[in-house]
């Protein structure tokens, strides 16, 4: 569908059609709304609309009080977590360049990782990883993290009836989508490889310990889709990772995108065409002033407040590994669907039917309302 039909349909109901996984093309240019167009555009675009004191875009109008603690955190809290932060970041880059520097990296399928090294150099790595992980969380404000796991009720999942009678290890780890922190909570504990854009690999610093991570890398700004060719190797790292304990463990968002962690967005099947078992996990960010979800506000913009609020809190579900029948594993969109179906009802999330082309459309309708202002 071209841009100029997805602006018509701005005032009626959202586009259904399919969000491909390689697409992430700029976000539509604005457009021009009236502002008492916003409570329709919010109940339409319900999962990316933001509650918080901050309001819509991080720019509503905030209190005197919220202003005065903002500027106080600005030139005292601010700056101690940006070089903390840099800090962290900067060490964890020498240790893995310390670490691969006698290394030659995998490269197979255009992939170029150190997920697969071994030895003493691998267990520094890895277990330096999660720790300055949960360090740089700590920076951030998230000084406890609740976690929980859910226990398997042997009344509960009855359809799935094709569970192995010893515990077998998951392929993968299947997360809903809320912020960027979902990465770094997800390696502090799993250490797991993602699905990243081809540019990251270039990225100082973050280049090379995406590489350590065993990121498999996508190029997104093009329009010719290599699809097929991810999709083969994400499916062959997650059945690796299933059949071979030291392989690192895949973690996916299937959404495709972030969300305002009310709702639970449609899933991608890429994740469950390996028909291995997953494992579900939920993440939830409580909050009274500034929300961590990155739904509809700038990145730096976001990464200002977050640094701002002095304290925030994340909860984690894990719910039990789920194994998938005979009938699931023929049919990765019904597999992907039920273990969508079960996060929403233990996280108590409301599932939605929209995604990433209708988020674009919530965005480019916001920007145009702010330019208006």
């Amino acid at each position: 569908m071209e841009e100029e039909s997805e602006l018509q349909d701005i005032n009626l109901d959202p586009p259904k059609q399919p969000d491909p996984i390689n697409d992430d093309r700029p976000l539509l240019k604005p457009i021009t709304i009236f502002a008492s167009d916003t409570e329709e555009l919010e109940r339409k675009f319900a999962p990316y609309v933001r509650h918080d004191v901050y309001g819509t875009m991080g720019r509503s109008e905030l209190p005197t009080k919220e202003k005065f603690l903002l500027g106080v955190a600005l030139v005292t809290l601010v700056p101690l977590r940006v070089v903390a932060g840099m800090t962290i970041l900067l060490l964890y880059y020498l240790i893995c360049r310390v670490c691969t520097f006698w290394s030659v990296p995998n490269r197979e399928d255009e992939q170029e990782d150190y997920a697969h090294m071994v030895g003493w150099r691998r267990i520094v790595i890895v277990q330096c990883g999660k720790a300055l992980s949960r360090l740089m969380l700590f920076v951030l404000g998230f000084y406890w993290i609740r976690q929980s796991r859910r226990r398997e009720n042997p009344t509960d999942n009855e359809e799935n009836k094709d569970q192995p009678e010893e515990t077998e290890r998951p392929g993968v780890i299947i997360s809903n989508h809320v912020s960027y922190l979902d990465i770094l909570y997800h390696v502090s504990i799993a250490f797991p490889s993602f699905v990243a854009k081809r540019s990251v690999a270039k990225l100082p610093l973050i280049g090379l310990i995406s590489k350590c991570l065993g990121c498999i890398y996508v190029q997104r700004e093009s329009k010719s889709s290599d699809f097929k060719g991810v999709s083969a190797v994400v499916t062959e790292r997650i059945r690796e990772a299933h059949r071979n304990t030291s392989a690192p463990i895949m973690m996916l968002f299937p959404e495709g995108t972030t969300s305002n962690g009310e709702y639970l967005l449609p899933f991608k099947s890429g994740g469950f065409l390996a028909s291995a078992p997953v494992l579900p996990v939920i993440l939830n960010y409580h909050y009274q002033r500034f929300s961590p979800a990155w739904d509809s506000i700038s990145g730096v913009r976001h990464v200002i407040f977050l640094l701002c609020q002095f304290v925030n809190y994340m909860e984690v579900t894990e719910l039990p590994t789920y194994y998938p029948s005979q009938e699931e594993k023929d049919d990765p969109k019904l597999y992907a669907s039920n273990v969508r179906r079960l996060m929403a009802t233990e996280g108590n999330m409301i599932l939605s039917d929209i995604g990433l082309a209708e988020k674009r459309i919530y965005h480019s309708a916001l920007n145009g309302l702010f330019s208006q202002c």
